[in-house]
């Protein structure tokens, strides 16, 4: 039999963690994690890390592999999980890679571009200026600096925006110069597939599940880990909402509101960026059976 990774894609509450291990338990396989936030020891409720239970029914890869202080991005874990992979095809023909960062599917199905390293005294520069200025006046900047990127980038999204005019003004060369946009072929068949459901189910699956964080002790957590919330990964929904919560900014109903709101606008965001990707086959999280029959015949 080829070798074949097997992508388990969908927006978060979807499922994907209930289902993949019903896969991996019927192909006797393993799982490898694709969720960037998942990665980090010091989290586990605001992060919705599998339970014990769930982590025991089938090996996983790549959960509470590396510490908030150690900085890891999508292409670390690119040559993290093709290493791993290696290792894994050795006794297995299947594997499946599991989660919600696109951009860390990606990474490992196609590859990511290289890019320079940016000092860390220009990215708190930029950060403070995002606070200071605002989104717009750093866009302006990035227009001038690289037009493509300009044109490319989600204005929303202000981590794509500063990366963008991060190294663009480390290098003194656009941005965009550094993509070569060609896609990497892997020595084994990748199989993509994604989990949906009507979206007022999805987001009654989020409301509840928030509300179970919370239950779980999302507060504590959030607390712990206040000494970082300057990084990357504490930029996450449920935290920063919580960090807010604890500067006295909003009451802890208004946190809860918040975080419920965001994460189901950030479900949206995931939808749409799996349903550019014309290679995903789409099932509802039920379909479990179906989807080991679709897995034995493509």
């Amino acid at each position: 039999m080829e070798k074949t990774l097997v992508v388990l894609g969908g927006p978060t509450a979807s499922g994907k963690t209930a289902c993949a291990i019903k896969l991996a338990k019927h192909f006797r396989s393993e799982i490898i994690s694709a969720d960037s936030r998942q990665l980090y020891r010091e989290t586990s409720i605001g992060t919705a890390v599998p339970a014990p239970e769930e982590l025991a029914a089938v090996p996983h890869h790549f959960i509470h592999c590396t510490s908030l202080e150690d900085p890891y991005n999508a292409s670390r874990f690119e040559m993290d999980v093709l290493e791993k992979l290696k290792e894994l095809f050795r006794d297995h023909d299947l594997l499946f890679l599991v989660g919600g960062s696109g951009l860390y599917i990606d990474a490992v199905c196609q590859g990511i571009d290289d890019l320079p390293a940016v000092d860390q005294q220009l990215r708190d520069q930029l950060q403070q200026r995002l606070k200071q200025e605002g989104l717009e006046v750093l866009l302006e900047e990035l227009k001038k600096l690289d037009p493509k990127s300009y044109e490319r980038v989600d204005r929303n999204n202000h981590l794509r925006v500063l990366k963008a005019l991060e190294v663009s003004l480390q290098t003194g060369k656009p941005y965009s110069s550094f993509l070569s946009h060609k896609k990497k072929q892997r020595p084994f068949r990748i199989l993509k597939a994604a989990l949906n459901m009507e979206r007022e189910k999805l987001y009654d699956r989020i409301n509840m599940r928030v509300e179970l964080m919370m239950e779980a002790g999302l507060l504590e957590e959030a607390r712990s880990v206040l000494s970082y919330r300057q990084l990357t990964p504490m930029k996450t929904v449920g935290y920063r909402e919580m960090f807010r919560h604890l500067d006295g900014e909003i009451s802890f109903e208004e946190a809860v509101d918040l975080i419920q709101r965001n994460t189901r606008k950030f479900a949206r965001k995931q939808i749409t960026w799996f349903r550019k990707n014309e290679a995903y086959t789409w099932f509802t999280p039920d379909r479990g059976d179906q989807i080991i029959r679709w897995i034995a015949e493509v």
